[in-house]
C-alpha cells in the first residue's frame, strides 16, 4: 500500500495549479488531504473518479475552512467521520478509513498561530486526540496517523529553531506532545528512513522561503509499532508544488 498525506491549502486552488495532472502520475493508492476548504458538491470530483479514485469527505461546517478528505483506489471496509469531539468534528478535522487490519486516520491538527485562544484550543485538541488514539488502539492496533500536525518536533525539523522557539508549532508543550506520541508506541516513518537535515514539508509564502528551503516539517505519517516491520519506504516530495505544503509519502510492504 502506498500512502500520501498532503495539505492542499484549498483543493479547488490546488486543482488550478496541476493537482489533477499530478494524480494522473499515480502517486499513491490512498491520498489523504487536509485543509480542503470545500464540500464535495462544489468540487469537480468526477476528475478523481475518472482516475480510479473513490473520494470521501469530512468538511468543516464553516464554508471555505479546514476539512479533510481521502482519495483511494482501494475500497475501504469502513469509514468513520470525526473522532467524537464536538468542536473538532464541526471543524472537519478527522476522518478514518479501515483497510483490512489497518486503520488510516487522516487529521488536520489545529494551528495556534492566530492567538492565545486558538493555542489553548490546540492543547485541548491534542489531549483529546491522544485519548482517542489510545482507545482506538485497543480495538485497532495497526494505526497509521497521517496529516498536518502543525508541529515541528525537533530542531532538525525546522530551519531556524532558535528564532522560532516561541512560535506556535514549535512550542515546548507541542513538541513534548509529539515526544509522548513517539514514546508510547508510534513511529515517525519519515525519520525511520531519512535521518538527515533540511527536509521540510511546509514553507511560508513570505521571504521566498520555499526557494531558499527555509521550511518546517509539520506533515507526518506515523504508525503504531506493530506496523514497523512492514515499512518499505518514506519520502517528502518537495518538488510537488500545488500548495504551501508538499506531499509526504509512505510505502508499506
Amino acid at each position: 500500500m502506498r500512502i500520501v498525506t498532503y495539505n492542499v491549502n484549498g483543493l479547488r486552488s490546488a486543482m488550478t495549479k496541476g493537482f489533477t495532472e499530478w494524480l494522473k502520475t499515480d502517486p499513491a493508492d490512498v491520498i489523504c488531504l487536509q485543509e480542503v476548504k470545500a464540500h464535495r458538491d462544489n468540487v469537480d470530483f468526477q476528475q478523481f473518479e475518472q482516475l480510479g479514485y473513490q473520494d470521501y469527505w469530512f468538511p468543516a461546517q464553516k464554508k471555505g475552512y479546514s476539512g479533510v478528505a481521502i482519495l483511494t483506489k482501494i475500497k475501504p471496509d469502513h469509514l468513520q467521520y470525526g473522532n467524537g469531539y464536538m468542536q473538532s468534528d464541526a471543524e472537519g478535522r478527522v476522518i478514518r478509513a479501515d483497510f483490512g487490519d489497518i486503520s488510516i486516520i487522516n487529521t488536520y491538527i489545529p494551528s495556534g498561530t492566530t492567538g492565545d485562544e486558538r493555542q489553548t484550543y490546540k492543547y485541548q485538541w491534542l489531549d483529546e486526540f491522544y485519548e482517542y488514539l489510545q482507545l482506538l488502539r485497543k480495538e485497532r492496533p495497526n494505526l497509521i496517523v497521517v496529516g498536518d500536525y502543525n508541529i515541528a518536533h525537533k530542531p532538525i525539523d525546522i530551519h531556524n529553531p532558535v528564532a522560532n522557539k516561541d512560535s506556535s508549532g514549535y512550542l515546548p508543550e507541542e513538541r513534548a506532545w509529539m515526544s509522548k506520541l513517539f514514546d508510547n508506541g508510534f513511529v515517525d516513518t519519515f525519520r525511520h528512513f531519512n535521518p538527515g537535515p533540511d527536509q521540510y514539508s511546509w514553507w511560508s509564502f513570505r521571504a521566498n522561503a520555499r526557494n531558499n528551503n527555509k521550511g518546517w516539517r509539520i506533515d507526518y505519517i506515523n504508525v503504531t509499532t506493530p506496523l514497523q516491520e512492514r515499512l518499505a519506504n518514506a519520502a517528502i516530495w518537495q518538488d510537488v508544488k500545488h500548495s504551501d505544503h508538499c506531499p509526504v509519502y509512505l510505502q508499506l510492504k
